[in-house]
């Protein structure tokens, strides 16, 4: 889609009785879309779904880029917009997304975080690791959403193992509980909770 018929989109989205749309994971900045021009059509959508149904809408502006500066860069431009979140791309490694968890709590905006590029070492058994640790590393790095799963779709996983996901960014302590992937207690004091997202080929 051209930036135009995706500002599109997102008014036909919202106008339509959803409450937040968000950028793809893949979408960055491509030449028939550039960053820049995506950002305006999207917040013209948002801004004309506010004004024909009175209610309060929004749009996950994707900030993911190769450098920090970039990001920077894309994050400010859609703050002054008007946006109230943003998103990166787990694929941007970690000291990239607790740089950007730093920004937006002194810049007042949501940060949400899409797990693309965790299958590379949590979907096999016999090495990599669990998700469950990069919902415990994206907690400390101060991300506010994240997508963690459901029992269905691509991002699928049994009951159980989902609600020590869900759990694991929720509660304030954790008790052992080995049917949902908790072996050890933890007490996580007064560090901010995170909201899971249910994702991933839910409909």
């Amino acid at each position: 889609l051209s930036g135009k018929n995706y500002g599109r989109v997102v008014y036909e989205g919202l106008k339509g009785g959803l409450d937040f749309l968000k950028d793809d994971e893949n979408i960055n900045s491509q030449p028939f879309m550039r960053w820049k021009e995506r950002y305006l059509y999207s917040m013209e959508g948002v801004n004309r779904a506010i004004a024909a149904t009175g209610e309060v809408k929004g749009h996950y502006m994707n900030v993911t880029a190769a450098t920090i500066e970039i990001m920077y860069e894309r994050a400010e431009f859609a703050k002054q917009l008007g946006t109230v979140i943003i998103m990166v791309d787990l694929v941007i490694g970690y000291t990239a997304i607790q740089t950007m968890g730093i920004w937006a709590r002194k810049n007042d905006m949501i940060l949400h975080l899409h797990r693309a590029g965790n299958s590379t070492y949590s979907r096999q058994k016999s090495h990599g690791m669990n998700f469950r640790v990069i919902c415990k590393w994206m907690r400390m790095a101060g991300v506010d959403h994240i997508h963690a799963g459901t029992v269905v779709g691509k991002l699928e996983g049994d009951p159980l193992m989902i609600r020590g996901f869900y759990n694991t960014l929720l509660f304030t302590h954790l008790d052992v509980n080995l049917p949902q992937g908790i072996f050890f207690e933890q007490d996580w004091a007064s560090l901010r909770k995170v909201t899971p997202v249910a994702s991933g080929g839910i409909h």
